[in-house]
């Protein structure tokens, strides 16, 4: 019996929107929040409206590469990541192009609200990342099959999610917060490092030039190392010149995760890249959750 046998049309979509991705779109959004809970100012709707945002465009940026990098030729019958619905035939290019319209109508009715708070400066921002995420696969010129993903991806789920989502919540963005932003650019980018080093024979095939084909295995694994250790220092430098609490210094009980993945993708390659992949996204989400951890232990002692 064939997978799509076996599934119902819910679970096609589940596996679609792939789940497993959304955690890592959240923890710039938590990081964000944290750093605004810590100085005195959380507005709860702003806040639920920017992890929304967030997440339907990683799931709509999902549905995108799914179905365009489908299109390109890139998803392979023997391809190694998880599952692709259009080139699994689970679903068509049709249904999963209208898939993604809705969840970019839904993100567009959520940016008006945002729009209200933050002014039109928010529209800019939504529009380039709406965009920016059918533009990575999807278009005449796409991000990714020219080097340019990993760029996009510090942009627009580093930069413009963690100091975004701050801004609409205070109004203004201090030096403190643009570099928590590249931080957390820096270990979202390294996540598509390790997809990109998967995929890195599969893209050389059909012309897609990711860093990972332009630099090889190991630059990409020297990216890796690099964006890891520097998304650790700069809280700490942070710290240093006392621009945040100390606190914040509890995100290094995820290190020793951290470095366990990137030794494992130093040593492994092709499909055993997947639970690298998975790891590098819970090393995200622990870095933010111990953030904030230190944000609210850092707001209630000075409360005291």
């Amino acid at each position: 019996m064939s997978i799509e046998n076996n599934l119902s049309a819910w679970q096609k979509w589940i596996v679609a929107i792939r789940p497993k991705t959304l955690p890592a779109a959240a923890a710039p959004v938590i990081v964000g929040l944290a750093f605004c809970f810590s100085v005195g100012e959380f507005q709860i709707w702003p806040a639920i409206a920017c992890l929304s945002a967030a997440l339907l465009l990683q799931i709509g940026s999902n549905l995108a590469n799914d179905v365009f990098d489908y299109e390109k030729g890139a998803d392979a019958g023997d391809r190694l990541g998880p599952i692709r619905v259009t080139q699994a035939g689970l679903l068509s290019p049709r249904q999963v192009k209208f898939g993604m319209a809705v969840v970019f109508g839904i993100t567009i009715l959520i940016g008006l609200y945002l729009i209200y708070i933050g002014g039109w400066g928010i529209l800019i921002l939504g529009v380039a990342a709406i965009l920016a995420a059918i533009a990575y696969t999807g278009g005449p010129f796409p991000l990714g099959y020219h080097g340019l993903g990993d760029l996009f991806v510090f942009i627009f789920f580093g930069l413009a999610a963690t100091a975004g989502t701050f801004f609409l919540q205070i109004g203004s963005i201090p030096i403190a917060v643009w570099a928590l932003a590249i931080a957390m650019g820096f270990l979202t980018v390294n996540i598509l490092v390790v997809n990109n080093l998967r995929d890195i024979d599969g893209d050389r095939q059909v012309g897609k030039k990711t860093l990972a084909v332009r630099w090889g295995e190991k630059g990409v694994v020297i990216e890796y190392y690099i964006l890891l250790l520097g998304a650790y220092l700069i809280p700490t430098g942070l710290v240093f010149f006392h621009l945040i609490s100390i606190w914040s210094l509890i995100i290094w009980l995820s290190f020793p995760m951290a470095i366990k993945w990137a030794i494992f993708i130093q040593n492994n390659e092709g499909r055993a890249l997947n639970r690298a992949l998975a790891g590098t996204g819970q090393v995200e989400l622990f870095f933010s959750l111990l953030f904030s951890l230190g944000m609210i232990f850092s707001k209630a002692i000075s409360s005291l």
